[in-house]
């Protein structure tokens, strides 16, 4: 999340990213616990991945903000998640979608609201939001750091400070929606060790479901839970639309969009968005961290 702008929706301000804005800092976005409240029965039916790819497919073009969705492989379900915001009548929309296919989706609600949360974990600050960084990366002895994308969208320079005094770098790439992933080649003399805080980074990897993670950002400091799941797709509203994201039961707070997922010495994600907060508890997405590597030529350190 970072510090960020609010994006009203049909008039309503819904869903926000996990970013703060600069000028009092407004947070865009949180994460919460899902409460798994199942509105349908487990199927008895076993669906096929051709008709949970097509139910998947379904609550894509429904386009409810608010909504995170990811296949099940033990059940075959396709899990929906909805935060808060999204109403009876918007689910109802959803399984209309899924049409013939609606018995494959298994609704879980979560108490937040779905938004977008900037050494990894530090703040970082843009003209009129705060993000937190991710991991310090290189290619050669050029060096960068990496973010979430909605962090990095429109290209923004970057600085150690909140009155935008002290450069750090400047985007040299960004994309979001569909995916969020960002970076940032360093222009100062600012030192940027292979670290999250104190935990040496030397991987990055993929996580698996059950294993527990850990995440540092800037507004809230370091959290832990596990994985809950992978490739998961979430709509935070207004068209933006992220896929293959790690779904987690870690805690986030507006302001550390961008930050670090790791367990270990081994690079993640970089937190994306979700919804709660680090006083109830949250789920927070991410993306993972090796498709941001490979796509910029780039490794941890």
């Amino acid at each position: 999340m970072r510090n960020a702008r609010i994006r009203p929706r049909s008039g309503v301000a819904r869903r926000t990213r996990l970013i703060a804005v600069a000028s009092g800092l407004v947070a865009v976005g949180a994460i919460a616990i899902p409460t798994a409240n199942a509105q349908d029965p487990a199927p008895a039916q076993k669906f096929s991945a051709s008709q949970l790819s097509a139910v998947g497919s379904a609550v894509r073009s429904a386009d409810v903000g608010g909504t995170a969705w990811r296949v099940d492989p033990q059940t075959r379900t396709l899990v929906v998640t909805a935060d808060r915001t999204v109403s009876r009548a918007e689910i109802a929309s959803i399984e209309r979608a899924a049409g013939g296919n609606a018995g494959a989706l298994r609704i879980e609600r979560t108490s937040g609201t779905l938004r977008k949360l900037i050494s990894g974990g530090d703040a970082i600050y843009a003209p009129s939001w705060r993000c937190s960084l991710g991991f310090n990366v290189r290619s050669g002895s050029t060096y960068y750091f990496l973010t979430a994308g909605h962090c990095t969208d429109g290209n923004p320079p970057w600085y150690t400070n909140s009155t935008n005094t002290t450069s750090i770098g400047t985007t040299t790439g960004s994309s979001f929606p569909g995916n969020d992933y960002g970076i940032v080649k360093y222009t100062s003399s600012v030192g940027h060790e292979g670290t999250v805080g104190g935990q040496d980074i030397t991987s990055a990897g993929t996580p698996s479901v059950g294993q527990t993670v850990t995440r540092r950002g800037s507004t809230t400091g370091t959290h832990s839970g596990k994985v809950t799941g992978l490739n998961a797709t979430v709509n935070y509203g207004n068209g933006d639309i992220v896929s293959g994201l790690i779904q987690t039961t870690v805690c986030a707070e507006p302001g550390d969009s961008g930050g670090p997922l790791y367990s270990g010495t081994t690079a993640l994600g970089l937190t994306s968005g979700g919804s709660g907060d680090c006083t109830s508890g949250g789920t927070t997405f991410f993306q993972p961290v090796t498709e941001a590597l490979s796509a910029y030529g780039v490794s941890v350190y």
